[in-house]
């Protein structure tokens, strides 16, 4: 398989200080995959798509501007004191969005047949006009309005496996019937941002195009992949998508920091052939994924070469 891997150095220049999203997280991955045999295999995104136009198929102008000016003006933090920016954030994000879009046109064009994407900042959490979570631009959410208006693909599958719900991402499409929003996250009730519930299923003409999943804290691998095979898999194969998209967050591990779920390196494999395989039956096996959450550096990084050895193959 001709797998991609969307990356640039200036991630690293979204400087958080001393936080839990901070650019040791890419720099382990990135010299973990580097170590790899699959290394020389990995394609890189040699196309930066503008950024502008799509970004406001999310986020409103008013927001754009905002963030903008708390970068300009030298801010700590955006909206909460655990959205850290820096000067050079706004440019950062505009990249990751820049680098997000020109992998969807590697995958649609077939100049790739799949690919991942170690972003920064990540971007499930951003509303449309709210910086939250660590996110400032939602990467997936651009990604998806961008497949729809710029190739014509008319229904995306968007699943979330990173701990957190995806609250953003939820807000952009649930009034959508074009877009299945999936997430399996830990219970709202004992994990940020609150949201997920399961009762959540969207509304108006998007209402059964949202599933929230939830585990209770203590869950693992046995949990997370029986709502994936027995409560996923079914509504998405039904759904019968053009592309799918993941927000690849590898929080839930047993060693991260920032959850309470026990998910291992098996686990996030199993979702990974399992979701690989739905988008060869379905799509033609158009499938991106975007990094979003993983705090604990060894097992974040020995999660990613895991998924994407297993995109590569």
């Amino acid at each position: 398989m001709a797998t991609l891997l969307g990356y640039d150095d200036i991630f690293l220049q979204h400087r958080t200080g001393q936080h839990p999203e901070r650019p040791a997280r890419l720099t382990s991955i990135m010299e973990t995959l580097k170590s790899d045999r699959i290394w020389p295999g990995l394609l890189p995104v040699d196309e930066r798509i503008d950024p502008d136009p799509w970004i406001l198929d999310i986020h409103t102008q008013d927001y754009v501007d905002r963030l903008r000016s708390a970068c300009e003006n030298q801010l700590p933090f955006i909206d909460s004191d655990d959205t850290a920016i820096c000067p050079d954030s706004f440019q950062v994000a505009r990249e990751a969005v820049a680098i997000t879009l020109g992998a969807c046109d590697m995958i649609v064009s077939g100049r790739a047949d799949n690919g991942f994407c170690p972003l920064r900042p990540p971007g499930h959490h951003a509303e449309h006009n709210l910086a939250m979570g660590f996110c400032l631009f939602n990467n997936i959410a651009i990604a998806c309005r961008y497949l729809q208006k710029q190739h014509k693909l008319k229904k995306i599958l968007i699943l979330d496996w990173d701990v957190h719900h995806g609250n953003g991402t939820q807000n952009s499409f649930e009034r959508d019937d074009t877009v299945l929003y999936c997430s399996l996250h830990q219970h709202p009730a004992t994990l940020f941002p609150g949201t997920g519930w399961p009762h959540e299923f969207g509304e108006g003409a998007g209402r059964g195009f949202t599933l929230n999943l939830t585990m209770e804290p203590g869950a693992g691998n046995e949990e997370c992949l029986e709502l994936f095979n027995v409560n996923f898999l079914p509504v998405a194969r039904e759904f019968n998508p053009d592309f799918i998209l993941v927000s690849a967050g590898f929080d839930g591990h047993r060693k991260d920091p920032l959850s309470q779920l026990t998910m291992s390196e098996a686990g996030y494999e199993e979702l990974t052939r399992s979701t690989l395989e739905l988008a060869r039956q379905c799509c033609d096996g158009r499938f991106l994924s975007l990094l979003e959450g993983g705090y604990q550096l060894g097992a974040l990084s020995g999660c990613v070469l895991n998924h994407v050895k297993l995109l590569s193959q």
